[in-house]
């Protein structure tokens, strides 16, 4: 169940009046303005919104990849931002699966090369990051293009192994942040089905930033981001 702002104990990820600021031209933009946010196990939720409001840094600080200007952000007992850059970044590839509206792999790798790299990354022997891809592959249906180059591959083959390298590494949460906003509806549906049956499957924690209301509705939990803070909740007690 998620929770704001009544923040209870055995939550997975918690957000604690959680602000951003950046600096435009001079002027100090307060972009996030104290959420507070509690995600458990298994859950699944969307974050949604007009563009502008934040939804991209909240997910990006729920991730590990932007530090927010104050506030806490606990993953279990853990108060991640007191790690160093090197601490972080050894939890992200350990502990989160990311897929981006643009899929950012490498043109010169073939699919099962590309989801290798997060297992070559944490040093993991070559046989097993294979391994993994291939299983991987297989399970998100590319069993048949693993050897197939990026630019080879369809829109929707090339998220699919997205989504596989977000989960090479068996994540404990997938984020996510408008996977489908570069896709055409039909493709953008299978994408769906994908993550919706990996989060229910797999009991895969899910958070997707999406301005698809389909997408949305099938995530079940939402939140709507306004002006910098949490102005919604609404939940699937399904």
């Amino acid at each position: 169940m998620i929770t704001t702002p009544g923040l209870r104990l055995g939550s997975q990820i918690r957000l604690e009046n959680l602000i951003k600021t950046f600096t435009s031209n001079g002027n100090r933009v307060e972009v996030l303005k104290g959420v507070d946010l509690e995600i458990m196990p298994g859950d699944s939720l969307a974050i949604v919104g007009a563009s502008g409001v934040g939804k991209s840094t909240l997910l990006h600080i729920i991730g590990a990849l932007e530090r927010p200007t104050a506030g806490r952000l606990l993953w279990g007992e853990e108060e991640i931002f007191t790690f160093n850059d090197e601490q972080l970044a050894a939890f992200r590839n350990r502990k989160i699966g990311f897929v981006f509206q643009f899929h950012h792999l490498l043109p010169e790798f073939n699919a099962l090369e590309n989801v290798m790299l997060p297992g070559l990354i944490a040093r993991l022997a070559k046989s097993e990051a294979q391994d993994r891809a291939e299983a991987i592959l297989q399970q998100v249906g590319l069993q048949e293009r693993l050897r197939h180059r990026i630019g080879a591959l369809s829109g929707g083959e090339q998220q699919r192994v997205a989504v596989a390298r977000a989960l090479v590494m068996n994540p404990d949460v997938l984020l996510a942040d408008e996977p489908t906003g570069n896709l055409d509806p039909r493709i953008g549906r299978q994408i769906h089905e994908l993550l919706i049956g990996l989060n229910r499957e797999k009991r895969l924690t899910t958070v997707v930033v999406t301005h698809n209301l389909e997408l949305a509705e099938l995530l079940g939990n939402q939140i709507t981001i306004r002006e910098g803070k949490v102005v919604r909740l609404s939940q699937d007690h399904n």
